[in-house]
């Protein structure tokens, strides 16, 4: 859930993630528009439309349960480290 900027309150799911740059790329967020030129004969230019990274501290984790965006835990269970909701406590 982006919680900062011209997409604040929007939600989406992560195609891509930026670590060196501390940046993700969100669903339906942050859309760009770009002006494609025709590559072969018959082929027209268009204009293309897609998601530009937003920086991570501009969003946070969605729980289900609160319908909110929340911050991160993380507890170890048979082992594995797993994420939770720091609010509800519910497994993420």
């Amino acid at each position: 859930m982006v919680i900062a900027g011209k997409d604040k309150g929007k939600k989406g799911k992560i195609l891509q993630a930026l670590p060196s740059d501390k940046r993700i790329v969100i669903e339906n967020v942050n859309l760009r528009k770009k002006s494609v030129k025709a590559r072969k004969g018959g082929e027209k230019g268009q204009i293309v439309e897609f998601p530009a990274p937003i920086d991570v501290s501009n969003a946070m984790i969605f729980c289900p349960k609160c319908q909110k965006a929340v911050r991160v835990g993380y507890l170890f269970k048979d082992g594995k480290k797993v994420r939770i909701c720091k609010k509800c406590k519910v497994e993420l």
